[in-house]
């Protein structure tokens, strides 16, 4: 290997605001600043266009979901087509009448939808009333050719999951990618917020050692109001993260400003890891069987 694949990442960290409008137009600024310092590839937060609605349970906000393609897709690729980048959205999906997901979408250098990812792990916790919303995805784990590489595409709970990480590292994932809404509540004590936002970074910085690959997580920020002011609110952590393939920690944003940053990921380090810690050589695949049930009693 002489020459080293060396992809420019960038992550953006926003506060999002009751205003699609300026949420989107905050974006683009921030996916053009971050091309103009050399990034190649752009992730955005999960949900990214507007507030994370899932603190209730309101019928009206399916009025919000929109089509794949559809509003979003042709609005940023067009931004995408015109900056030459591979970006990647997390979108509120219309499929049909009543049936609605999470999704990611990947949109190539030409604008075009290279491919998408439906959240597969669903949470139903409070302030996180994600199964009134979302169907399962269906698509399966794969991941999604692009001009910078094969990515890893997943969403936020999916990343408590090491089968999804492992099943997307199988496929020849060149990296692991998280679009994120998450944050603290606002009842807990400071250690424990300490403890859960130590905890998600870490379960990532795991599944990048034990596939050895990177893992990039982003993340939003900010307070977001309970709009049935039965809770506080969610004080989301930020802590937008980039971690190479022995789960070092290339950068890791603060938990309450805006960010945006370019990292540069060399692809090839990789490779070394694996030949140093070939994980994959030794799983015993032929003993795994029962991992498949829901548990073993």
């Amino acid at each position: 290997m002489n020459e080293k694949r060396i992809l420019h990442v960038g992550l953006i960290q926003q506060a999002n605001t009751a205003d699609h409008t300026d949420n989107k137009t905050r974006l683009k600024a921030a996916i053009r600043k971050a091309v103009a310092e050399g990034a190649e590839l752009v992730v955005l937060q999960e949900l990214h266009n507007g507030l994370y609605f899932c603190q209730t349970e309101d019928v009206h906000v399916f009025d919000e979901a929109e089509p794949i393609p559809g509003p979003s897709t042709e609005e940023f690729g067009a931004l995408a087509k015109e900056l030459g980048i591979v970006l990647v959205l997390s979108l509120f999906e219309r499929r049909a009448p009543g049936l609605y997901h999470n999704t990611a979408v990947v949109l190539e250098k030409d604008g075009s939808i290279a491919g998408k990812y439906r959240k597969m792990h669903i949470p139903d916790d409070p302030a996180y009333y994600e199964k009134f919303y979302f169907t399962p995805g269906d698509l399966g784990f794969h991941p999604i050719d692009t001009s910078v590489g094969r990515l890893g595409v997943l969403v936020c709970w999916d990343q408590w999951y090491p089968e999804a990480a492992r099943l997307m590292a199988l496929q020849g994932a060149d990296m692991l990618i998280y679009p994120t809404a998450i944050g603290y509540e606002s009842s807990d004590t400071e250690e424990e917020k300490q403890r859960q936002r130590e905890a998600w970074t870490t379960v990532m910085r795991g599944h990048a050692v034990a596939n050895g690959l990177p893992v990039i997580a982003v993340n939003r920020v900010g307070h977001e109001p309970d709009p049935s002011e039965q809770t506080q609110g969610i004080q989301f952590w930020g802590s937008s993260f980039v971690a190479g393939p022995q789960g070092e920690l290339l950068y890791r944003a603060c938990d309450n400003e805006e960010d945006s940053v370019i990292l540069s990921i060399n692809l090839d380090h990789s490779e070394n890891v694996r030949r140093w810690w070939p994980f994959l050589r030794d799983r015993r695949i032929d003993e795994y069987g029962e991992i498949t049930k829901r548990f073993i009693d």
